[in-house]
C-alpha cells in the first residue's frame, strides 16, 4: 500500500501517535509524517504510506501555514499554555494598530531561537529531552522566512493570527518574541496547522473517518525520486 494521506491530527496526541494508528489500520509498517506536529497543535498531517515515505524530505521542506492564538500577559517555560508560568503581568488592553506594526517587523527573512521543547539535537540527545530533565544548552539561532503574517481576530488578552512561513519555524517562539518586542510575557495558547505545501486543512479527513479510499497516488508528487 504507497500513497499519501491528509490527516487532520486532534489536540492531546504525538504525531508519532497518529502514524501507529495509521499502521494499525491499515496493517502496514512503512508509514512516516512529513513534518511534525506538537501534541497541543492540531490540523494538517501529511501521512506518507510505503513507497511515498520517499518522499518526506520533498514534504517536509514545503511551507507551511498556519493559525495561531497568542495570549499576553503569561510567559511558560513551554512557551505555550501546557508549560509553567515563568512571568506574569498586569496589563492594560493593547492597541490592535501597535500589535499590527510589530507583526509586520517579523515578515521576510528573520532568525528565530529555537525553543528547548524541540527535536534538535544537542550532542546526541533531543532538546526536549534535555528540557524534561530540567536542563537549557545555548541554542544558535536559525534562518527561517515569514511570508505573510495576518491578524485574524483580537479580544484582548488573546489574539488569533494567520502565518505563511518556511520550514522550520516555530510558532510558539514567535508568540512568546512577538510578545516580548511589545513589552509584555506571551505564549502560544493555540495552533491549527491550516496547510502544509499544497495539501489543505478543508481536504483532511479526521483519524477515524479515514479510509483506503482516502489515499492519494504518490506520482504526481514524485518530484525527486
Amino acid at each position: 500500500m504507497d500513497g499519501i494521506l491528509v490527516v487532520n491530527k486532534p489536540s492531546g496526541i504525538t504525531s508519532h501517535d497518529v502514524v501507529n494508528f495509521i499502521r494499525r489500520k491499515f496493517n502496514i509498517k512503512r508509514v512516516g509524517h512529513a513534518g511534525t506536529l506538537d501534541p497541543l497543535a492540531t490540523g494538517v498531517l501529511v501521512m506518507l504510506l510505503g513507497k511515498a515515505t520517499k518522499l518526506s524530505n520533498t514534504f517536509i521542506n514545503d511551507d507551511k501555514e498556519y493559525i495561531a492564538k497568542l495570549y499576553f500577559g503569561k510567559s511558560t517555560d513551554t512557551q505555550d499554555s501546557q508549560g509553567k508560568v515563568v512571568e506574569e503581568k498586569n496589563i492594560e488592553p493593547l492597541d490592535i494598530e501597535n500589535i499590527r506594526k510589530a507583526l509586520e517587523n517579523f515578515k521576510g527573512e528573520i532568525e528565530q531561537i529555537p525553543p528547548m521543547v524541540s527535536a534538535i539535537k544537542h550532542k546526541g540527545k533531543k532538546l526536549y529531552q534535555l528540557a524534561r530533565s530540567g536542563k537549557t544548552v545555548v541554542r544558535e539561532p536559525r534562518k527561517i522566512r515569514i511570508n505573510e503574517i495576518e491578524i485574524l481576530d483580537f479580544k484582548f488578552p488573546e489574539l488569533a493570527f494567520r502565518i505563511k512561513c518556511s520550514k522550520g519555524t516555530y510558532v510558539r517562539t514567535l508568540c512568546e518574541d512577538i510578545g516580548r518586542s511589545l513589552g509584555v510575557p506571551s505564549h502560544m495558547s493555540g495552533l491549527v496547522r491550516s496547510a502544509s505545501g499544497d495539501f489543505l486543512l478543508e481536504n483532511s479527513k479526521n483519524m477515524e473517518d479515514v479510509h483506503e479510499k482516502d489515499i492519494i497516488s504518490y506520482s504526481s508528487y514524485d518530484r525527486h525520486i
